[in-house]
């Protein structure tokens, strides 16, 4: 029987555990959905079996609407990781307890319970109770209870999790045989990739609430569409190079892009490259072989049936290596390849040369662009030359009181946008709490910056000593979001304002990102106490900042300076040279202080955002 979802949505008060998830699974269909913990996957499984009610969306089940049903109405088998088993009862009385509930008769139980311990492989055992049973024998027991009464629709929550290898390997062997067997329309959920490729028929990649692609394992893996697919599912570097015409440039490398993948000419190209998709030679290949360099054996790794290695080649033009993320600072390529264990690695250094590769779709900028639909547009205004330089697409969102004021709002931002030059952005009005309903927009849409209008700094400040709106968001926000203030010139001057250590870190890679794109000089501020020379980690910290923005192509430069407070190192730094953006880490004092005091655009980053 099918399973058919429509825009499923779940939320737990401002966060959007499900969000708007379409999903079609046929009948007789294994189907997984795989996910890290916390994605969602395992919400839309109880979804399903009516355990938790969606708050929007359609639920259908051989074609029934049955979103509104109780578990009891939905002929839905449901087995849990934690086996949940009566212990009271041996192992045949909670096969058929279901049956017991359904007032089936004993003689049809008796036969229906027996069927099913040999079709688990647990014939003989139905007189034990569940202390005497291991791991695996729970775990059978529970998905035969949940077979007893023919469900049209079964349900498995990381059914395996609990135990280990060894036993994991066999019974996902036994559900395989036994769901082939019975024919029954399954879904699993499971964070567990090997587990998802043998059991799958299809694989769902569920990602922070949200579906991201759905497929056959072999095409998944081998042609994802997504970054975040590519990288979830298995290992493998991505390394970014520059289209010419309709090949992607890897230093002296040059690959074909498919037809279906269109680039422009000069944009960034990102080519997915897997660990067994390289072979390593010890002689330089002739031409035409694609050979990326020459490099250096850095690390190998044994690991049973293959010997994993790490290859290190010198930094290629035009190329830089975004996943595994580098070590801050590296410049170099650095590559995982995969050979069979009997095979030593070479004794030499080798010739990196590519068997296979894929070549990402091109990923479109979402922007986010606050306006109030009254007096000055600088978020309006600003967004239009970001838009241009990095090919993004924005949608405008207004928060209006309350629901009569809504259609007048929609109508003003619309003709606001159209006059900043943004007539095919999208509109959209929510109404509520202006911080709270910025910040559930971007749970729910895929956003890459929020851009709102900072004003003037009395209005910052807020009422009665309240934060302002921005302040607000930027608190609130996960994501990137730029402050724009006052009339916007173009981006030509980046101050990064980084503070030594992790969360740093982030603060260069966004400002870098954004400098490439706008073609912007960079400066690397860090404040010291006056008298007090920056230690030695700090040194090298800035160091490397400076190389990750080289490795990003941003003309870069370092500044110390010193103050009693960093906000006035910051301010000083800002008089000494022009600055068109302030970069700066979310949620400390010196935040704000920038946030109330600084004349220009400033981008906030949020920690782990990037």
């Amino acid at each position: 029987m099918s399973i058919v979802l429509e825009n499923v949505t779940k939320r737990y008060g401002k966060l959007v555990t499900v969000d708007r998830v379409s999903l079609e699974v046929q009948a007789g269909e294994l189907f997984v959905l795989l996910g890290a913990s916390g994605s969602g996957k395992s919400t839309v499984l109880r979804m399903i079996a009516g355990l938790t009610s969606p708050d929007e969306g359609v639920i259908r089940v051989s074609g029934k609407d049955v979103t509104r049903l109780s578990p009891q109405a939905r002929d839905v088998g449901f087995v849990f990781q934690n086996y949940s088993i009566f212990r009271h009862m041996t192992v045949a009385e909670n096969i058929e307890f279901g049956l017991r509930v359904r007032k089936v008769p004993t003689a049809t139980r008796e036969q229906r319970r027996e069927e099913l311990l040999d079709l688990v492989g647990l014939g003989g055992l139905g007189g034990r109770y569940e202390s005497q049973l291991s791991g695996g024998q729970r775990q059978r027991v529970a998905l035969a209870r949940a077979l007893a009464y023919k469900p049209t629709v079964l349900l498995l929550d990381e059914p395996f999790g609990a135990l280990d290898v060894m036993i994991r390997g066999q019974l996902r062997h036994s559900l395989r045989e036994i769901q082939k067997t019975l024919g029954v329309t399954t879904i699993l959920v499971t964070h567990d990739q090997e587990e998802a490729f043998e059991l799958g028929h299809r694989i769902g990649v569920v990602e922070r609430g949200r579906l991201l692609e759905i497929g056959e394992p072999e095409n998944l893996y081998e042609r994802p569409r997504s970054l975040f697919v590519a990288t979830f599912l298995g290992a493998g570097a991505i390394l970014v190079g520059g289209s010419k015409g309709d090949r992607v440039e890897l230093g002296g490398l040059s690959l074909p892009i498919p037809p279906e993948v269109p680039h422009e000419e000069g944009d960034r190209v990102r080519v997915l490259v897997r660990p067994e998709q390289i072979s390593l030679v010890e002689q330089q290949p002739a031409s035409p072989v694609p050979t990326l360099g020459r490099g250096h054996i850095v690390e190998e790794t044994f690991a049973g049936a293959k010997r994993r290695l790490r290859v290190r080649l010198p930094a290629l033009a035009g190329v830089r290596q975004l996943v595994p993320p580098l070590p801050f600072g590296e410049e170099a390529i650095l590559l995982d390849v995969d050979l069979p264990a009997h095979l030593s690695a070479p004794a030499s250094d080798p010739w990196v040369v590519l068997q296979e590769w894929h070549i990402l779709r091109q990923p479109t900028p979402r922007l986010l662009v606050c306006d109030s639909g009254e007096g000055v547009a600088p978020a309006l205004e600003l967004v239009t030359p970001l838009l241009s330089a990095l090919d993004g697409v924005a949608t405008v969102l207004g928060v209006a009181p309350d629901a009569r004021s809504q259609d007048a709002l929609r109508e003003t931002l619309g003709r606001r946008a159209a006059e900043a030059g943004l007539s095919t952005a999208a509109i959209r009005v929510r109404r509520g709490d202006p911080g709270e309903q910025i910040a559930i927009e971007t749970t729910e849409a895929p956003y890459d910056f929020v851009i709102a209008g900072a004003g003037e700094v009395e209005s910052l400040k807020g009422r009665r000593g309240s934060p302002g709106l921005v302040e607000e968001v930027a608190e609130m926000s996960k994501i990137p979001l730029i402050a724009a203030r006052g009339r916007p010139r173009k981006l030509e001057r980046i101050l990064i304002c980084t503070a030594i250590g992790e969360p740093g870190k982030a603060d260069v890679r966004a400002g870098g990102w954004l400098a490439r794109r706008l073609g912007a000089a960079v400066t690397l501020l860090h404040v010291t106490p006056p008298g007090r020379a920056p230690q030695r980690y700090a040194q090298a910290h800035l160091e490397r900042g400076v190389a990750t923005l080289r490795e990003l192509g941003v003309h870069s430069r370092f500044s110390v300076r010193e103050a009693d407070a960093p906000i006035d190192g910051i301010l000083e730094e800002m008089r000494a040279e022009p600055t068109d953006l302030v970069v700066i880490g979310a949620g400390s004092r010196v935040t704000r202080q920038v946030l109330r005091t600084c004349g220009c655009s400033i981008l906030v980053v949020p920690e782990g955002s990037w």
